[in-house]
């Protein structure tokens, strides 16, 4: 197994960020930080990337994995915003097929609902028009025999009808990191485990002061723009004009042999809804969006969101029975929405802004997974714009965001397409791959990953997928130390890092 030493590691990196200005610094490691990180390496200009936990470790690891138009945004009047997210679902089916794949939604509807039949054909039909007439998969309608025969355990008091339609089903943790490895070949410098604490502008650049939190080292860098990408977190930077609305979202995960569905299912709870999502050998259900102002970094599911989830999803499928008992893991993530002050967590737009409240200081905030694509290029042609230079054309929509491919990374050289087949299955798709020691030794080498949850949580999703996630987590561990050269004690701490994290 190959040896990484960390600390040189990270001192290559470091040096990197500080060896003259950069055109643009990202701070924030999320999915939108990674897509202006990749546009902006793309288009020629130079860039660093920090995070000051681990990357994809907020919002962009706790989703609820949709790549979505949102079919309910419709009913709320939002076309523009539909239209958008729509056309970008399709276009990451295009350039990263690995990580967008088509997923039928199933929508049973009831007597009395809000949602009636004839108002979700007509919207079903839209939404496929929406996607420019390319939808994932074409929509149709059932009678209420169809959709018992369809779905043999759901509801069948009052039950109407239903639709069917298509979105796409993601691993949002690794569209990340295959975003961010896209970035790396293109010259982006990646740190995460580094803070930004501030910065000060003079003479057309940012002086910006950063931490190396694995060393609890400060350095400073330079940047001719910063980009404030840092999602919940946005609002607290400084410098930063971003008001926020914060919500939470909660979604648990079972053994889908106790939720046999073939497609995704919609469960309305009111104007609410809530879907119950086929992942392999599990069932995800969610989520939650109640308001959030408790500390950002403390979210976690609470039993009030478990109890909620289990109500709707056995009203809906009365004869699951499901239980707390029937829990394999669970996760909760915070929403950044815009704050306009008005409506329920659920009526709160999910549009995006960028501002420049001073010059070279963008703030990107509010948004979607599905549209972060669209959010990044907008981003690169105001950095752009202000720096005075031609703009070179965004490649994003066209050029494959690949599952593997020969990089640097921390100055570690990755494998090529040849020597992956040894690794076994490729770490991408939306499901996580086998557990095995050359996955490990990819995601420290190639992934930037450094702590045992780096690796059980957000590079291979191992510990919401698997039922002993606790043994499973040891023996990566031990994969680990042999990797990263821990002793013992490391490992011990390590392993209870793991264990004491909220989720």
């Amino acid at each position: 197994m190959q040896r990484i030493d960390v600390h040189q590691v990270r001192a290559a990196t470091i040096g990197r960020l500080t060896a003259g200005a950069l055109d643009v610094l990202v701070v924030g490691g999320g999915i939108v930080g990674a897509g202006i990180a990749r546009d902006a390496a793309m288009r020629g200009l130079r860039v660093g990337l920090v995070e000051q936990h681990d990357l994809a470790s907020g919002t962009s690891s706790r989703s609820s994995r949709l790549l979505h138009g949102g079919l309910r945004y419709l009913a709320q009047g939002r076309l523009a915003l539909v239209r958008e997210a729509s056309r970008e679902k399709c276009i990451l089916h295009g350039i990263a097929p690995h990580l967008a794949e088509p997923l039928a939604f199933v929508f049973p509807t009831y007597r009395g609902s809000p949602w009636p039949l004839w108002q979700l054909r007509l919207g079903v039909k839209l939404y496929d028009l929406l996607c420019g007439g390319r939808n994932l998969g074409s929509s149709r309608s059932f009678d209420a025999n169809g959709i018992r025969s369809h779905l043999p355990g759901v509801d069948p008091h009052g039950l109407t009808g239903g639709v069917r339609y298509f979105d796409g089903l993601t691993n949002d943790a690794r569209l990340v990191l295959d975003t961010l490895r896209s970035a790396g070949e293109h010259g982006a410098i990646i740190a995460n485990y580094t803070r930004f604490e501030d910065a000060s502008p003079g003479g057309g650049r940012w002086k910006c002061l950063l931490r190396d939190v694995l060393a609890d080292q400060p350095f400073e860098a330079e940047a001719l723009t910063v980009v404030n990408a840092t999602g919940p977190w946005a609002q607290a930077l400084p410098h930063s004009s971003v008001r926020l609305r914060l919500t939470k979202g909660v979604h648990l995960v079972i053994d889908r042999r106790r939720l046999p569905v073939p497609d995704a299912v919609v469960m309305a709870e009111g104007r609410r809804i809530l879907f119950a999502i086929p992942w392999g050998e599990r069932a995800i259900l969610g989520t939650t969006d109640t308001d959030y102002d408790r500390p950002i970094d403390d979210v976690c599911t609470e039993p009030a969101d478990v109890d909620y989830v289990l109500n709707v999803t056995n009203r809906a499928f009365p004869d699951a029975g499901l239980t707390q008992a029937d829990i394999v893991s669970a996760w909760a993530g915070l929403r950044p929405l815009i704050a306009s002050g008005r409506g329920g967590p659920s009526d709160i737009s999910r549009a995006h802004q960028i501002l420049m409240p001073q010059p070279g200081w963008f703030d990107v905030a509010g948004g979607k997974l599905t549209t972060y694509r669209l959010i990044a290029e907008q981003t690169v042609d105001r950095l752009y714009r202000h720096l005075g230079r031609g703009r070179p054309p965004c490649r994003t929509a066209e050029e494959p965001l690949r599952a593997s491919g020969r990089a640097q990374f921390h100055g570690v050289p990755a494998v090529d397409a040849a020597e992956a087949a040894s690794y076994g299955p490729v770490a991408s798709g939306v499901l996580p791959p086998p557990v095995g020691a050359a996955m490990v030794e990819r995601y420290c080498a190639d992934e930037w990953a450094v702590h045992l949850d780096d690796v059980m949580l957000r590079r291979s999703g191992w510990h919401f997928y698997h039922a002993d996630a606790a043994a499973v987590a040891e023996r990566v561990a031990g994969w680990m130390a042999e990797c990263l050269d821990w002793d013992a004690a490391q490992q011990t701490v390590e392993l209870a890092r793991y264990h004491n994290l909220k989720h």
